[in-house]
Order: structure tokens, then sequence, then C-alpha cells
């Protein structure tokens, strides 16, 4: 059972990839959908939740062990709060597929590449590193700081 809806659904069939997919074919499909359901580009009334529905597929598809764990006993792994009868971990997070989305989209402008462009070795200033504690509310309104070296 989907914990979002409360009935059975194919996580393979949510992405529209056969079982025998590999990871970078259950990546491309679900970038593909998560581009078009995002409610900020599609306002449909139902896009919200498609949106939900591939982000809960690919949450478990892109997992090793989660996907072992749903083709052998379908969506009943991640009932009873995640444990189902294989006693794992389970439940459509969206963290990781947010930050895999951001990766794929900023990521070699994040690690000092550009127009695709991917460079090896460490990039100027990797060494350097500063923890940073903010809220939300700050990272979404981009609050300045200043960082003393």
């Amino acid at each position: 059972m989907s914990m979002a809806t409360g009935t059975a659904k194919d996580f393979y069939k949510v992405l529209g990839v056969d079982k025998k997919a590999d990871a970078a074919e259950i990546k491309k499909a679900y970038r593909k959908l998560a581009l078009k359901y995002h409610p900020d580009h599609n306002k449909d009334d139902d896009a919200a939740h498609k949106f939900k529905e591939v982000q809960e597929a690919y949450d478990i598809l892109k997992d090793e062990q989660k996907r072992a764990a749903y083709d052998r006993y379908g969506s009943a792994a991640f009932e009873n709060g995640g444990r189902g009868p294989a006693g794992g971990a389970g439940g459509a997070g969206f963290g990781s597929a947010f930050s895999d989305i951001f990766e794929d989209m900023f990521g070699d402008f994040m690690h000092g590449g550009a127009g695709g462009q991917s460079r090896t070795g460490p990039s100027k200033g990797s060494d350097l590193q500063y923890a940073m504690e903010m809220t939300l509310e700050d990272a979404f309104k981009g609050k300045d700081a200043t960082i003393k070296i």
C-alpha cells in the first residue's frame, strides 16, 4: 500500500520503466516526470499528487535495498511505519530526491564546471569548509553573512 493514498501502486508503472530498468533509466524517467509534474511548472489540479507519486516511486527504486524489498514484497515492504514484513526501512522522503534533482541541474555550476563540462581533480578552494546554521526562511530569503577566515 502506498503511504500517501492507501492503495497499492506499481512504482515501475508510475515512472514508466520496465522492472529490468537500470539506475540510469530510472533516474532519467524520474527527472522527466518530476519536471513535468512539479507544482511550480504544472498548475493542473492533480499535478502535485502525481509529483508526490513520482517522488515516492523514485525514492524506492533508486535505492538498491529498498528496490530489492519492493521487488520481493511489493508495497507491503513499506507498511507498518516503514518496517513492513522485511523489517527494513522504507517510506518516501523528499530530501534525497530533491538533492538528486539539484545535483543534476546545478552540479557542474556548484563544482566549478560550466556548460556541462566536468573537471577532474579538486576545484579551487575545495579544501575550505565552513559550517553555518540558518533557518530555512533565511536560506530562502538569501541571508547575508560575514565569515572571518
